[in-house]
């Protein structure tokens, strides 16, 4: 079997940690590099419910797309929710990977993942990464239908083709438009709006639309045209990256004779657990008696 340097040196092969955003936490947080590993589980969250999985599985490592800690602490104390975390770790020799904004723009990245549980076809990043030569890496990706589909159509497609959650798909705009272009960003998308009015798409499916950006955005029609926005749940948007990334390291194993047991985590850790449809009160005054 490998030992755990071994395997971290092939993941930061392919989402090197110099990649990551400034304000990100990536790379090894628990771990020690002689142990050796056998097993592996990808997940999007390093929650409790995904660690008591990883205990139970008997894997040796943990590769998560979510930090555990993203900004600083002063305290790992088990009677903390990320204090635990760390405890049920260390005490059951399991490692734990963080592959975050440096999986996000790679080449392919989570955005590649989410184009490709829906089978678009990827023609390029939304932002490009202005390192890579090649014109392949970046935030996003701008991508094309093998045949039109109504907005309605293309939400409906997303959710099927992404995992269930409360939340399901949200749509803005209008839902017979017809969409032969759209960009995907897997996680918060609201922040490439203008990039999106740049790509001159059809619609743009992410996850995290706040109210205003999104507002002003399907509003401000004079700039872009009729853009719709399709919000899934974050979490849905970028688990389809636990699979490519299994699969990457799959591929990995084989080639070095590891014989890695790579599994990827079907646990729902999105936060929202049920939904419930308004009902139309439009009959009923505002304020009206009871």
């Amino acid at each position: 079997m490998p030992r755990l340097s071994e395997v971290i040196a092939a993941l930061e092969n392919l989402w090197p940690a110099e990649r990551a955003e400034s304000w990100d936490a990536v790379g090894t947080v628990v771990g020690d590099p002689g142990q050796e590993v056998g097993r592996v589980l990808f997940a999007v969250d390093p929650v409790q419910e995904i660690v008591d999985e990883a205990v139970k599985l008997g894997a040796d490592l943990l590769v998560t797309h979510h930090p555990l800690y993203l900004r600083g602490t002063t305290t790992v104390a088990a009677s903390t929710f990320k204090g635990r975390v760390v405890h049920t770790l260390i005490r059951n020799d399991i490692a734990l990977h963080v592959a975050h904004t440096n999986a996000d723009t790679a080449d392919p990245g989570v955005s590649d993942a989410l184009a490709g549980a829906l089978d678009l076809r990827v023609v390029g990043p939304l932002v490009p990464d202005a390192g890579d030569p090649e014109g392949r890496r970046g935030l996003g990706r701008i991508c094309e239908l093998d045949h039109p589909l109504t907005v309605r159509e293309l939400a409906a497609l997303a959710a099927r083709c992404l995992p269930a959650t409360a939340q399901g798909i949200r749509v803005a705009g209008d839902p017979e438009a017809v969409v032969r272009t759209l960009a995907v960003s897997g996680g918060s998308g609201d922040s490439l709006f203008d990039a999106v009015r740049a790509a001159g798409v059809d619609a743009f499916l992410t996850a995290d639309l706040r109210h205003h950006p999104a507002s002003e955005f399907v509003a401000d029609r004079t700039a872009h045209g009729h853009v719709a926005l399709l919000d899934a749940a974050h979490w849905a948007t970028e688990w389809p990256w636990c699979e490519l990334a299994a699969a990457q390291l799959d591929e990995i194993s084989d080639r070095h004779g590891w014989d890695l047991r790579v599994h990827v985590s079907k646990t729902v850790t999105d936060p929202w657990t049920a939904h419930a449809a308004s009902t139309d009160t439009t009959d009923e005054p505002l304020g009206a008696p009871n």
